[in-house]
C-alpha cells in the first residue's frame, strides 16, 4: 500500500506545472495548487508582501506535496477512511475540494447507508465507508471512480467551457476522464465508442 506522500507525489505528477487558463475557475495553478489556495493559506512564496501569480509560478514541487498532505489529506480526515479509498478520494479532494467527500457520501447513501452529504468526514461517514468496504471489497473503489467520472461528465454537460477538460479536440478522453479512470479497473473504462456516444450532445 502506498504512503500518503507517495500518493501526493503522484497527484503532483498528474497536475503538471504552471498554467493560467482563462477558462479554469481556479485561475493560475502550479502543480495543482491554485492562487486561491495560496491566498487562503496565506502562503507568500517569494516573501514580497503580496500573494499573486508570481508566487504560484515560484511554488516548488516539494511545497505542493506538503500543501496537499496537510490541507487536502490530513485536515479533511481522509487518513481516517479505509485504505482502499484513500488514494482516489485524496486525488479528488485536490481536484475538486469537498466534492470528493460528497461524492463518496452520495455513493454510500445509494448503498443503503444513512449519512449526511455535507462534504465532511466524521464518525458516521467513516463507519459507513468501513461497512461499504466490508460488504463490497471488490467493487467500492470502482464504484467511487465511476461516480467521479459521472461528476466530471455532469460538469461538462452544464458548462461548455469546461468540456475541453473532459474531451480533447480530437474527440478522445480528456484529462478529467483519464484521471477518474486511473482509479477504475480497466473492465469498467469506457470504450471510445461509449465515450463518443456519451459526449455526442456536446457537438
Amino acid at each position: 500500500m502506498k504512503t500518503a506522500r507517495q500518493i501526493a507525489e503522484e497527484i503532483v505528477n498528474r497536475e503538471g506545472g504552471f498554467v493560467d487558463d482563462p477558462h479554469d475557475p481556479g485561475g493560475a495553478t502550479n502543480f495543482g495548487v491554485t492562487i486561491g489556495t495560496l491566498r487562503r493559506l496565506g502562503l507568500d512564496v517569494n516573501k514580497d508582501g503580496k500573494i499573486d501569480q508570481t508566487d504560484v509560478a515560484k511554488l516548488t514541487r516539494r511545497q505542493a506535496v506538503d500543501i496537499f498532505l496537510r490541507h487536502y489529506y490530513e485536515q479533511p480526515g481522509i487518513a481516517a477512511l479505509p485504505k482502499a479509498l484513500r488514494a482516489s478520494v485524496f486525488d479528488m479532494q485536490v481536484n475538486s475540494g469537498a466534492n470528493a467527500v460528497k461524492i463518496l457520501q452520495q455513493l454510500l447513501c445509494q448503498m443503503g447507508q444513512e449519512i449526511s452529504v455535507d462534504g465532511k468526514i466524521g464518525p458516521n461517514t467513516i463507519a459507513a465507508a468501513e461497512t461499504a468496504v466490508a460488504l463490497a471489497p471488490d467493487h467500492i473503489v470502482d464504484a467511487y471512480g465511476i461516480a467521479r467520472r459521472n461528476f466530471y461528465f455532469k460538469l461538462a454537460d452544464a458548462r461548455p467551457a469546461s468540456r475541453k477538460y473532459a474531451r480533447t479536440r480530437a474527440g478522445n478522453k480528456g484529462g478529467w476522464i483519464i484521471r477518474a479512470e486511473a482509479f477504475i479497473s480497466r473492465r469498467y473504462h469506457l470504450s471510445q465508442d461509449e465515450f463518443s456516444k456519451r459526449t455526442s450532445a456536446w457537438g
